[in-house]
């Protein structure tokens, strides 16, 4: 396994799923900062393209993909025998990059979903699709006492779109921001 650098990490443009797992894990982008969610819940198994800028808004984009594979763990129980992604895990796909995004900016604190404005699902992710790649095109970074990042996203399989959503919400929240309870 190759070692990437913190200070390096905004200069990648592509990560694999080793470097994926290590974020899951907490070592990507240092203790208390921007982690992903360990495999199963883990969504893609790389990212393809991560960019300051680009996208329609202008603000940066992220492309990730995942191979659909029969034997993928949502099929066994995502309806018996009518196996199906559910949208939900889709959804949650575009936030875990969202988040993966402002950390790569080097944001700090630990990342959380939002909200989302508008979700369509105009597609199904089944057994014998090969490739789910997503797109995020971030709008706008706020960062204040903690910093949110603002972005459409959607989702295409084997090229034909299945999800999209617009005004994907996520947030990293540094300790300092957070409520400490009497």
């Amino acid at each position: 396994m190759t070692s990437v650098a913190y200070t390096d990490i905004a200069q990648r443009s592509s990560f694999g799923y080793e470097e994926l797992i290590r974020c899951a894990h907490g070592e990507l982008f240092g203790p208390g900062n921007a982690r992903l969610p360990l495999p199963p819940m883990l969504m893609f198994d790389r990212i393809v393209r991560i960019a300051r800028e680009g996208g329609r808004h202008g603000a940066g984009e992220i492309v990730a993909e995942l191979d659909v594979k029969p034997d993928l763990w949502f099929y066994k129980v995502h309806f018996e025998n009518d196996p199906i992604m559910p949208g939900c895990l889709g959804l949650d796909a575009l936030w875990q990059m969202l988040g993966f995004f402002l950390g790569w900016l080097k944001q700090p604190g630990p990342g959380r979903a939002l909200s989302v404005g508008e979700v369509k699902f105009s597609g199904e992710v089944k057994p014998g699709g090969r490739v789910l790649r997503y797109h995020i095109e971030v709008k706008k970074v706020i960062r204040r006492a903690f910093t949110l990042a603002i972005a459409d996203g959607r989702a295409e399989l084997d090229g034909e779109p299945v999800y999209e959503a617009r005004d994907l919400r996520v947030g990293l929240f540094p300790p300092a921001t957070t409520a400490k309870a009497d």
